[in-house]
């Protein structure tokens, strides 16, 4: 089963967007990025989503797993 995404991406207009994987539209635009990372990980822990956030250039910085993870960490119970 795929797991679902949430995405911190840097908007050309200004500001930061998070966005849904596979999808074209924003779900909520920010002026700041560390606004958007913590909305955008509010909605990945509810949603229990991978949450990855996007530098300026548009490549990955950091990915968090909030739930469904394929491969948890062996002292997981």
């Amino acid at each position: 089963m795929a797991r679902g995404t949430h995405h911190i991406v840097h908007n050309p207009k200004g500001g930061w967007d998070v966005k849904r994987g596979g999808g074209g539209k924003s779900i909520i635009h920010t002026v700041t990025k560390a606004e958007a990372e913590h909305i955008g990980r509010e909605i990945s822990q509810n949603q229990r989503t991978e949450f990855i956030i996007h530098g300026l250039d548009g490549r990955i910085q950091r990915a968090d797993s909030h739930g469904n993870d394929p491969c948890p960490p062996r002292d997981a119970k």
